[in-house]
């Protein structure tokens, strides 16, 4: 059975080779890089057996982007401390969603709505877009990618349409089909990155309810998780030119 590679990072400008990738279910690391091929190098080698290879990758790579830690303890903040860090982050907050659905969205007024009318609530007046205006008209950064199965679901068509609020606070909202989604390698999972630094991972249990949060703050992982955002904003299209086209469909 093939291995779950993950990509923890490069340090070559064009994004090949060497590079760092770990086993998902493992923790084995794989390193990747040019062969030695030097008669010479290779007779000073010690151990190196007879089916095996050595390969040069810089020092920078194995410190950038190699494992810290023989296993990494999970850091959980309550839902408090969570909603702080939007109050609090200095230059961008961003957020990759995955699901299906949410309870939370399903035990909202504004999700009945939408199953009466098609439609979901403007509720600018709420904490969160009240919240996310402020942060926003200050010159930070607010963005989400939204992940759609095919055909969508009845709670992911609900946040479709709730696009349209989260735009008018300021955010950069985009939706991409998950299967555009698996050939970018986004994880299957949903998180908020708050100033490039710090990775809040969110947790749900098996009825899609939100129970806590797991915070990164290791550079490297941090590093994975930006660079899944840049490839998902890459691929994702503007929510009001995703809903056209699925409506063109």
């Amino acid at each position: 059975m093939a291995r779950r590679l993950r990509c923890n990072g490069t340090d070559s400008k064009n994004g090949g080779c060497p590079a760092i990738h770990e086993d998902i279910d493992s923790g084995e690391v794989i390193v990747q890089g040019p062969p030695v091929s030097d008669c010479a190098d290779l007779a000073q080698l010690r151990h190196l057996g007879p089916d095996e290879v050595a390969v040069v990758v810089p020092r920078e790579l194995l410190v950038n982007h190699g494992p810290k830690e023989m296993a990494r303890v999970p850091k959980l903040i309550g839902l408090a401390e969570f909603g702080r860090l939007f109050e609090t982050f200095e230059n961008s907050a961003w957020h990759l969603e995955t699901r299906r659905g949410y309870a939370s969205d399903r035990e909202d007024p504004g999700f009945a709505e939408f199953r009466r009318t098609g439609r979901a609530p403007m509720d600018l007046g709420s904490d969160w877009c009240v919240n996310i205006r402020r942060q926003t008209s200050r010159g930070k950064y607010v963005g989400r990618v939204r992940v759609l199965d095919d055909p969508p679901t009845e709670g992911q068509l609900f946040l479709l349409d709730y696009s349209r609020c989260n735009a008018a606070t300021g955010e950069d909202v985009r939706s991409i089909w998950r299967q555009d989604a698996r050939r970018a390698h986004l994880p299957a999972e949903d998180f908020w990155i708050f100033d490039s630094r710090l990775v809040a991972v969110l947790r749900f249990d098996e009825q899609d309810a939100f129970h806590d949060v797991e915070v990164i703050t290791e550079p490297a992982e941090v590093l994975r998780y930006c660079q899944a955002r840049d490839a998902a904003v890459r691929h994702a299209f503007p929510y009001d030119e995703f809903t056209a086209r699925l409506r063109a469909d």
